[in-house]
């Protein structure tokens, strides 16, 4: 189309640039388009229909005019139509900001800045000398505040209980601006040359006023992209603590103009204990703030601490109401039998999960204790030197995330119980009194009877499921063929459901193993002996209780989340990967795509003739030159040369790569979630701020500080 719009206006001279850089660096007016292809849904705005092109030309009336013959066609732009440009920007800005309209039906529709020419010009009215002085004093605020962002450095500076009575000292954002106005910045010194030094520069609402809207223009430049692109899924990860508040982080999945498969993070959501009002502001603030079409989205996948899971499945519940396209799925960088742990309903399920965290951190904080480790497992494994090794080698990983979280542990469990002991009962100096008191503490957790039962419990039941979550985070081969064998993982779980009894009796012996290996007592837990204390005649066994009490539970419930998560439109979705060549390959080119596809049909371009062009691109790769490899992934097979003679193909392709349980082929285009972790470990929990975070990990995005100053002069005049 943008080359269409080329041609029409007889622009040779623009022939060979991208409809990226046209979209960037030129703009086409109005009046050029006919009343019919311009909808105009908001005073602020001019929009045009999805098939606008532009006609109306007068390509004569220049002959006529002596003058205007040897006018050259492009000119520098004067201060005053920069101006009227970026007035429009901040119009949409402060629009967005204030989110007073639905946005629904302008991300359908392409944008085009009206621009009316020598009429528009003339309307602008000059900036006072007071307007312009006082822009650029609001244009070093932003600058300290984007490079606090950028830099990480928290707001605040000494805390006020650290300084003696009567003694002012400057936060971390007047000290930076301060520093400023003694480097010579004319513009700050003028502004506060006569203030006292005890003074507030900039009070604390008008920072937050002026973080807020760096965060929306930051976030807003990601978000452009997304809505370019159209479809995009929505990723949320563990709820995090800022400065005393629990948040949510929030995370897009997109295909950019470059074919590339992108996660980017575009802010926190404060979370909601009430699920049904989490799922209201969930929506709310993505449709609203955000300015995304939720009819766009097609995946949403939530990565949750242990008793979360049950409120975040409220909220994909309530978006797949509204949004039946929106899939529900796995997200590819969680393994599968971890959510599954996390999401189980069972109290004593979530204290072990997070025993066996505060384990693996304790040993990644310190050296010396992973060296201990070592040696213990050398001691223990002497006989076994290759198990030992291996397993030496996962202790030094973060093992709490692998698909054999549960396996691992019970391997380890002596070693790291008499690796704790020892360090515990150490009347030396090498250890200091925190490590000292965590191994005490931790070593007394692990050889509670109750968690030895319910790692061993949740070890059997989700071996089940483990050869098929390591596929789903394979190659896009194993994730297709993963799909299918979904039947037989839940054919096995209901043939244990079925015959609880044994297999309850088999791991509950395994349990009672270990614990006499570790010199444990096999007894019932203490709440609930103190519960029945006046009930003399309850006769329950060991056995009995934990298996009314984690086995069955624990296994009905895997059985259902497994139904929910691979619901019949996320199996159907799956079973379009045999587009991928390679997957074509494997299948003999015997495949039936259009029958799944059904599920994307309003997506595709062209749907009439998806049947015929399915057809020519298995021909394509059945009768390719012998030195030519099929494309294993859909990164691969989006970045192929003629691609684009394959529209229908192209947009499958484009929103089956979305959906989060595909994994991000490319490391650089998964970035947002390792700096958002880097931020994280890298702040103290008071000083972290929802703002500056969003500055933080998204450092690399450009930012318009002219439009930064005007939105901030627009919303507080």
């Amino acid at each position: 189309r943008c080359q269409r719009w080329v041609e029409n206006c007889r622009r040779a001279d623009l022939e060979d640039k991208t409809p990226d850089q046209l979209n960037k660096h030129y703009r086409l007016c109005a009046k050029h388009f006919e009343t019919s292809m311009i909808c105009r849904s908001s005073p602020y705005r001019t929009v045009l229909r999805d098939n606008a092109v532009p006609t109306i030309f007068d390509l004569t009336s220049h002959l006529n005019n002596p003058h205007s013959r040897h006018r050259k066609r492009i000119k520098e732009l004067s201060e005053d139509e920069i101006r009227t440009l970026k007035q429009q920007k901040i119009d949409e800005a402060f629009e967005r900001q204030q989110a007073t309209q639905e946005l629904n039906e302008s991300n359908e529709q392409n944008t085009v800045s009206e621009e009316g020419g020598e009429e528009q010009e003339e309307e602008a009215v000059p900036l006072t000398l007071e307007e312009r002085e006082n822009k650029d004093y609001l244009k070093s605020l932003f600058e300290i505040l984007i490079l606090m962002g950028k830099q990480n450095i928290p707001l605040d500076g000494h805390n006020v209980d650290e300084l003696p009575e009567g003694i002012f000292t400057s936060d971390n954002f007047q000290a930076l601006l301060e520093y400023r106005i003694n480097a010579g910045d004319e513009v700050l010194r003028k502004r506060f040359e006569m203030t006292a030094v005890n003074l507030e520069y900039c009070s604390k609402t008008q920072q937050k006023q002026m973080l807020e809207i760096c965060e929306s223009c930051i976030r807003e430049e990601t978000l452009r992209e997304v809505r370019d692109s159209h479809f995009f899924s929505i990723v949320t990860d563990e709820v995090v603590d800022i400065a005393g508040e629990e948040h949510l982080p929030v995370l897009v999945r997109f295909v950019d103009d470059s074919h590339n498969l992108r996660e980017e993070f575009i802010g926190f959501l404060p979370y909601e204990a009430d699920p049904e009002i989490l799922a209201v502001k969930f929506h709310t603030t993505i449709t609203e703030k955000w300015g995304l079409n939720m009819e766009y989205c097609r995946g949403q996948a939530y990565i949750v601490s242990s008793g979360f899971a049950s409120k975040m499945k409220v909220v994909a519940t309530r978006l797949l109401e509204k949004y039946p396209q929106a899939v529900y799925t796995l997200c590819s960088s969680c393994a599968l039998n971890v959510w599954l742990a996390k999401s189980v309903p069972v109290v004593g399920v979530s204290i072990a999960l997070g025993t066996i965290e505060e384990v693996c951190c304790l040993f990644n904080q310190s050296p010396q204790l992973l060296v201990e480790l070592d040696n213990t497992i050398s001691v223990l494994f002497q006989n076994n030197e290759v198990k030992g090794n291996e397993l030496k080698q996962i202790c030094r990983s973060q093992w709490t995330g692998r698909h054999d979280t549960f396996e691992v542990l019970v391997d380890l469990m002596q070693a790291l119980v008499l690796c704790l002991d020892a360090v515990s009962s150490d009347s030396s100096v090498r250890w200091n009194n925190f490590i000292v008191g965590r191994a005490f503490v931790l070593s007394s957790a692990l050889t509670d009877f109750d968690f030895i039962v319910t790692i061993v419990i949740l070890k059997n039941v989700l071996s089940f499921t483990r050869a098929f979550g390591k596929n789903l985070q394979g190659q896009t081969s194993d994730v297709f063929f993963a799909a299918s064998s979904l039947t037989a993982v839940l054919h096995s779980l209901n043939e244990v459901m079925e015959n609880i009894e044994v297999y309850h009796e088999f791991w509950f012996e395994e349990a009672t193993n270990l614990a006499t290996k570790l010199d444990v007592q096999i007894k019932l837990p203490g709440k609930f002996r103190r519960a029945r204390q006046g009930n003399l005649n309850s006769e329950v066994t060991s056995e009995n209780y934990y298996k009314e009490i984690l086995s069955v539970p624990t296994v009905e419930h895997i059985i259902q989340e497994l139904k929910d998560i691979f619901s019949e439109q996320h199996l159907k979705a799956l079973k379009c990967l045999s587009l991928v060549p390679s997957v074509m390959g494997q299948l003999k080119f015997n495949t039936s795509e259009e029958h799944h596809a059904d599920l994307y049909k309003n997506d595709l371009p062209n749907p009439d003739t998806l049947s015929a062009e399915l057809h020519c691109w298995r021909i394509k790769w059945k009768h390719r030159g012998k030195d030519i490899e099929l494309p294993a992934t859909i990164y691969e097979a989006l970045h192929l040369p003629d691609i684009k003679f394959f529209p229908n193909v192209y947009a499958l392709l484009k929103v089956l790569c979305i959906l989060p349980v595909m994994k991000v082929e490319n490391e650089k285009y998964e970035v947002g979630r390792k700096r958002l972790k880097a931020y994280l470990k890298n702040t103290l929990t008071e000083q972290r701020s929802s703002n500056l975070a969003v500055l933080n990990i998204n450092f690399d995005i450009k930012h318009d500080l002219d439009l930064m100053v005007d939105t901030y002069i627009k919303l507080y005049p």
